[in-house]
């Protein structure tokens, strides 16, 4: 096991391979030129270990899966151009005609996406179930399930899956498990070490940290990836440019030192919001407030900077105003991703209204935030301000 400044800053780059240089190489090649029949044959054979085409195996996208595979503590990764790209090539990975899937409710909007209108054009079909509840989970298992998909904690209430017990229930009736593992990071939260099959990230959030790539990640055995370079990643081709793999490898140079200061920043102002008489609720999965929080601390050694916030309005309108004015404020952004430098605010009341959509179901006095790497006070003075338009 690799120390994680080793794996950050050293594995996978042979500098002596190219010039000595620091900053590792992109390999902007979409094709690999061999001298010898039988070196080609070799290539031909084994593309997984391989570099014969770039849409499977290219030196600077495999840098980085020997990054990210060591941070799992897994023995291989794949990367992918988007998270909903990995997510995809992993449940299809183990599922055909007939075959269930148990999912927890509330997961990212496409993987719900995937397993309600796209999978069931092909007979599977799922079941959704509250995770916190392990007997739930179980009970929901049927003869032909595959697939236990979690995601814990999600990105909007912060609900928590008992890995442990789940990787158990998972191995007794011959699953694969799998998780979202992006809100916790491999620095906080590490699912594979407790027995879960496999782990994906949308790594455009912390893996990358800078808010310029989109990038998934799904890390497993030996066995399981390979599995799914063979079918779904060489026939469906989503494979990451070696120019965006590079800027994920730049991003992994301060991933601890991002996290650890989102994390400490995050915790502190979900401390004070929480105190503030203007507010009704704060959803962080290490406030002891959280109904989950001795669940979250066993399995998480952080939380990073994404949290949710019940505000104490009485209308849409000055739900609307407070944000006008906490954008107003220069100090925090309004957009749907998060992870990367810069604080962001979703409000849910942005889901309202919207032509030809439907209203969110979600309270709208409801707002996610994303703590950056900003100085915490000089936020907390932006969210003291948007507070004074709530009565």
């Amino acid at each position: 096991m690799h120390h994680l400044s080793y794996i950050l800053n050293h594995l996978g780059e042979n500098r002596e391979e190219y010039y000595g240089a620091v900053s590792p190489p992109i390999i902007q090649s979409s094709n690999f030129a061999y001298q010898r029949l039988a070196d080609f044959r070799q290539a031909f054979a084994s593309e997984f270990d391989s570099h014969l085409y770039t849409r499977g195996n290219n030196p600077t996208v495999k840098m980085l899966r020997q990054k990210v595979a060591a941070l799992e503590g897994t023995e291989e990764a794949l990367v992918c151009s988007s998270g909903s790209g990995a997510i995809a090539a992993a449940i299809m990975s183990q599922v055909r005609q007939g075959d269930h899937v148990v999912c927890v409710n509330a997961p990212y909007s496409w993987t719900k996406n995937l397993l309600t209108s796209y999978l069931p054009r092909f007979g599977v079909t799922t079941t959704f179930v509250d995770g916190r509840s392990t007997a739930d989970i179980a009970a929901a298992i049927q003869p032909n399930t595959r697939v236990l998909y979690l995601e814990s904690p999600n990105t909007l209430t912060f609900d928590c899956q008992d890995l442990a017990a789940c990787a158990a229930i998972a191995r007794a009736h011959g699953l694969t498990s799998m998780i979202d593992n992006s809100y916790a990071s491999p620095i906080f939260q590490q699912p594979a070490r407790l027995g879960i099959d496999l782990v994906i990230h949308s790594g455009t959030k912390y893996l990358n940290g800078h808010s310029d790539v989109v990038v998934g990640v799904i890390c497993g055995s030996r066995e399981k990836i390979e599995h799914i370079f063979h079918h779904e990643y060489m026939t469906l081709g989503p494979i990451i440019s070696p120019s965006d793999a590079a800027l994920v490898l730049r991003g992994l140079r301060t991933l601890e030192l991002r996290l650890h200061r989102s994390n400490t920043s995050a915790l502190d102002l979900a401390q004070r919001l929480e105190a503030h008489p203007k507010v009704q609720q704060v959803l962080h999965p290490l406030l002891d407030s959280f109904p989950q929080v001795a669940l979250a601390r066993q399995q998480m050694s952080g939380a990073g900077g994404l949290f949710s916030v019940h505000f104490a309005a009485k209308t849409k309108e000055e739900m609307e105003r407070f944000t006008h004015r906490l954008l107003d404020s220069t100090r925090f952004s309004m957009a749907v991703s998060w992870g990367g430098h810069e604080s962001l605010a979703l409000p849910t009341v942005a889901f309202y209204g919207i032509p030809g959509r439907p209203d969110s179901p979600l309270p709208w006095t409801m707002v996610r935030l994303y703590i950056g790497l900003e100085d915490p006070n000089w936020l907390w003075e932006g969210l003291e301000e948007a507070l004074q338009e709530l009565d």
